[in-house]
């Protein structure tokens, strides 16, 4: 997916500096990736295809979180309580009202988001030392591919691909603008 911006590079000497409240909130952003692919199952149960696939993308996800609590535990850290992140709230506020406008733009959200993540887990591992948790974070970016492309395949299972391709020109210009906006801080988003 074509991001409009970068990510920072102060970003990742944000992340380095505390990578304890990133590890928890890596952790917090992999249970809301499970759930969001739960909720569009809950939602559009008549919708084959995306069961099939938001059932995969749910149990790696929450294998993810698992991997990831495995790490915070390790460092003797305890997982904090539900909050609500500043970029999904600015994201999500784009949402349309009407059943299918609102279906296409929480696929193109989350495709972007997911598009997000896989640039972002790339900084982590570049910057960190060889090992295992450097080898955990490239396997994540790479799912994180694997992720944003099908929520675009699944935009373009449901709807005409001019739709899609105007539609997610808007999102990626808005999430432009959030990402130069929001705060750098040792978080995901």
């Amino acid at each position: 997916m074509r991001l409009r911006v970068s990510t920072p590079p102060a970003w990742i000497d944000a992340v380095m500096a505390d990578f304890d409240a990133f590890l928890l909130d890596h952790a917090a952003c992999e249970r809301k990736a499970s759930a969001t692919a739960m909720t569009f199952i809950a939602h559009y149960p008549d919708r084959t295809e995306l069961v099939r696939e938001c059932l995969a993308v749910a149990r790696e996800e929450l294998d993810h979180f698992a991997r990831v609590w495995e790490r915070v535990h390790e460092r003797g850290l305890v997982l904090g309580p539900d909050t609500r992140n500043p970029y999904m709230a600015e994201l999500a506020r784009a949402y349309r009202k009407g059943s299918e406008e609102y279906f296409l733009d929480r696929l193109l959200v989350t495709g972007i988001v997911e598009a997000r993540g896989c640039e972002r887990f790339g900084m982590v591992a570049a910057a960190l030392p060889d090992g295992t948790l450097k080898d955990f974070y490239r396997g994540i970016a790479r799912s994180e591919v694997r992720h944003q492309e099908l929520y675009l395949r699944l935009a373009a299972e449901y709807f005409e691909a001019t739709t899609v391709e105007a539609r997610l020109e808007e999102l990626l210009a808005l999430e432009a603008e959030v990402v130069a906006t929001l705060p750098l801080r040792a978080a995901m988003y």
